[in-house]
């Protein structure tokens, strides 16, 4: 059986960051592949995105291209960029309900803890606290209500950011190749046995 991936989101499905192997996307596939499974991947993830973004440039072309396995990695934009979290819940639901009826396997990645990433030091603290969570708690309840898949990247990333600054790159927003690599592992146990034959 093969696997159409396709990959949306925004500089982590990219790979802004990585010096080799791109975003999360490709490093996932990779596995998927050494696992023994044919992988095809379109990463259709785009710097910068915020959840609207998904729906005006990539919804379409993930759609044409009847995907097996969707993934999606959004929200960090919005919350630096002060989107409201009911626009935000609303817009996810959204893309939940195009991507619905394509009958793909669709699985989301909540926002890590930005304020554990070095970058946060250099910002206004009203930026992201007391508003990851709010953000966190939107996209459960999308994901709950459509059937999606949701790699906690939230509660993973308290266990293994701290005192771990080489899973940034050098703007101490993005990942390394490192936290790419710990991204791909942790998205792992929940994508491969939703992809593999039974």
């Amino acid at each position: 059986m093969s696997i159409n991936y396709v990959a949306l989101g925004d500089s982590s499905a990219v790979g802004v960051g990585a010096s080799r192997g791109g975003g999360y996307p490709e490093r996932l596939a990779s596995r998927l592949r050494q696992a023994g499974l044919s992988v095809g991947l379109t990463n259709l993830g785009m710097s910068g995105a915020v959840v609207r973004d998904v729906i005006a440039s990539q919804l379409k072309r993930a759609v044409a291209s009847q995907p097996t396995l969707v993934t999606l990695g959004i929200g960090i934009n919005d919350l630096w960029r002060g989107t409201a979290v009911e626009d935000f819940q609303a817009d996810l639901d959204r893309i939940a309900q195009r991507l619905k009826p394509v009958g793909a396997t669709l699985v989301v990645v909540n926002l890590p803890d930005m304020a554990l990433a070095p970058v946060a030091r250099l910002v206004p603290s009203h930026l992201y606290e007391g508003r990851i969570e709010p953000f966190n708690e939107a996209l459960h309840t999308v994901a709950r209500a459509h059937g999606m898949h949701v790699v906690d990247l939230y509660t993973a990333s308290k266990a293994f950011l701290p005192g771990r600054p080489e899973f940034f790159c050098h703007d101490g927003f993005h990942p390394s190749d490192a936290g790419y690599e710990q991204w791909a592992d942790l998205m792992l146990p929940t994508v491969r046995p939703l992809v593999t034959p039974r």
